[in-house]
């Protein structure tokens, strides 16, 4: 697996590299955004890791040119900031995912193991997870082979806690990436969608699927 890092505090990059070559990742990096776009436009990789803020050209112009030349490669944002309108201006803009500095280096490991399986299974169009079989092109959905009917947010969130199947979502990611909410005026919007969601794709009490991780968010586990 190739990764670019892209990075303007030195000391991160070179301890980040470490912790993704310990993985058997191969890894380029670099220190400004111009420089990361002369790495993408003469290489490919299969995740870019990039800050937003950096020196010469920031993240977001990054990600944004990027897209512009039709480049799919998973994007996956670091940021300093929280706010509502970071996140939501980074994934309207062509990001895959994003991380908070600091992170664990074990969330970064996982959050790109996950892209690569989205970015497989997007070009594949199905999406296997357990019983589950999730189309992207028609939007549908079986379970063992059985039609399941969802509404256009039901799929939306599906989609999203299967393709980071294994990873703990917090409710504020989820509003992010399925309706681009601030939680604190939606707070139990989710546990609403999740109650019916589990009806329709929850049905076997020996396999279930959506796991509730008390105080933080959803899971979505096809095996204890």
């Amino acid at each position: 697996m190739k990764i670019l890092l892209v990075e303007d505090e030195e000391m991160l990059v070179n301890i980040t590299a470490k912790y993704l070559r310990a993985e058997n990742m191969t890894v380029d990096t670099c220190l400004d955004g111009e420089k990361a776009l002369e790495y993408i436009n003469n290489s490919s990789y299969d995740v870019i890791i990039m800050d937003i803020m950096m020196p010469k050209l920031d993240g977001l112009s990054v990600l944004r040119q990027i897209r512009h030349d039709n480049n799919k490669t998973p994007v996956l944002l670091l940021t300093a900031k929280y706010t509502l309108q970071d996140r939501v201006t980074g994934l309207n803009s062509g990001a895959d995912d994003y991380l908070v500095k600091p992170f664990e280096f074990e969330e970064l490991i996982a959050r790109i193991y996950a892209l690569v399986r989205r970015s497989k299974q997007q070009a594949k169009n199905d999406l296997v997870v357990g019983p589950l079989t999730i189309n992207t092109q028609s939007r549908t959905v079986t379970y063992n082979g059985t039609p399941v009917t969802l509404t256009t947010k039901e799929f939306d969130l599906l989609y999203y806690l299967a393709s980071n199947e294994n990873i703990v979502l917090s409710r504020q990611q989820i509003l992010d990436h399925v309706w681009e909410y601030d939680y604190e005026s939606y707070s139990n919007l989710i546990d609403v969608y999740i109650k019916d969601l589990r009806k329709k794709v929850d049905i076997d009490d020996q396999q279930k699927l959506i796991h509730t991780v008390r105080g933080v968010g959803y899971v979505f586990k096809t095996q204890e």
